[in-house]
């Protein structure tokens, strides 16, 4: 009866190990040979993976590492991958041995492949998805060149509006502080000139008072030449009536009669006929001016005489150049020109 168990398997040692080295401790590649020791029986040499690795033939040499910077030519990463799964395939062949442990650095800082006879230049000492990196953009995480650097111009984007805005903020609050202090400034003048006007006022009304009191006094001294009147010609009023052409005094129409008194005291210097004048009596004031009483119907004083305030020195008439009874008031001053007698009349507190 044939048994159904299997036949054993053969046991395989190696009976060589050679390999090629090119200057590290360990051979760069390896060639394995087995032999079988049961009975005479032997068996072809096995290789695992002499269908998917090339022996790496003739001188190679990797450079050192460029500070991190992506490798100058695929080729090292080709070899590198391909000589890494090949001695961890054949290592992993050796039976009762734990797997070769082969790591692949990161990607970019595999070095450059450079020729036999010429150094590589030195390159970046940061990677290529670290450029434009600052610190505080490691620290947050950003590990992508790209979003490190939109950040940063948005950032910078902020900073700047932040800027203006400040700017913008400031001029206005010039602009607002400016407009405040012309204001002030207008108040100020405003209220300098209302206060210069209230004071003007108050001087004005302050004046006024002082000349109404001094005309009240001055006409207690002062009265006006007659009653019962009515003003019938002024001063420099023009017409054929009068033989310069216009008139020199101011008339006062009353009856026949009426008694004329002196508007201030002084001394009588004329009195008696006077041609056109009629009969005129002239009163000389203190000071020099003149009181001309013209066209009377009869005179009361003498001259030298010395007369008071409203004292009566005539009567109204209708003497000399007239067409009707009314009294003609002149007034001249010291040098003997004659004046307009109403002002004299109101400079004096009277009102005629």
């Amino acid at each position: 009866m044939a048994s159904n168990r299997p036949a054993p398997m053969p046991t395989f040692v190696p009976d060589e190990v050679t390999g090629e080295t090119s200057g590290d401790k360990k051979p760069d590649t390896y060639t394995f040979a087995y032999g079988a020791r049961k009975d005479d029986e032997t068996f072809e040499v096995w290789n695992p993976s002499a269908d998917t690795v090339l022996p790496v033939r003739g001188r190679h040499r990797v450079s050192k590492q460029r500070g991190g910077g992506l490798a100058r030519s695929s080729t090292v990463l080709g070899v590198g991958v391909i000589a890494a799964i090949g001695a961890g395939g054949m290592a992993s062949a050796q039976p009762g041995k734990a797997p070769v442990s082969i790591s692949i650095p990161d990607l970019p800082n595999v070095g450059s492949l450079i020729s036999d006879d010429e150094e590589a230049p030195e390159g970046p000492s940061t990677p290529l998805t670290a450029v434009g990196l600052t610190t505080a953009d490691a620290e947050q995480g950003n590990a992508d060149a790209g979003e490190a650097l939109r950040a940063r111009i948005m950032l910078q984007a902020e900073l700047q509006q932040d800027q203006v805005d400040r700017e913008a903020q400031q001029a206005a609050e010039t602009a607002a502080a400016k407009k405040a202090a012309e204001a002030a400034a207008k108040e100020r003048e405003e209220a300098k000139a209302k206060a210069a006007a209230a004071e003007k006022k108050k001087k004005e009304e302050a004046a006024a008072k002082a000349e109404a009191k001094r005309l009240a006094e001055l006409a207690k001294q002062y009265t006006l030449p007659t009653s019962s009147y009515t003003i019938t010609s002024t001063f420099g009023q023009a017409g054929s009536l009068w033989s310069s052409g216009q008139h020199t005094g101011l008339d006062f129409a009353a009856p026949t009669g009426t008694p004329l008194k002196a508007i201030h005291s002084g001394t009588i210097t004329e009195a008696g006929w006077s041609g056109s004048y009629g009969y005129r009596t002239v009163l000389t004031l203190d000071d020099g001016t003149e009181l001309w009483y013209a066209h009377q119907s009869s005179i009361g004083v003498s001259v030298g005489q010395k007369v008071s305030t409203g004292d009566v020195i005539g009567r109204v008439g209708a003497t000399g150049n007239v067409t009707g009874a009314h009294l003609h008031l002149e007034v001249h001053t010291s040098g003997g020109s004659g004046i307009d007698p109403m002002a004299w009349l109101r400079g004096n507190g009277l009102t005629p």
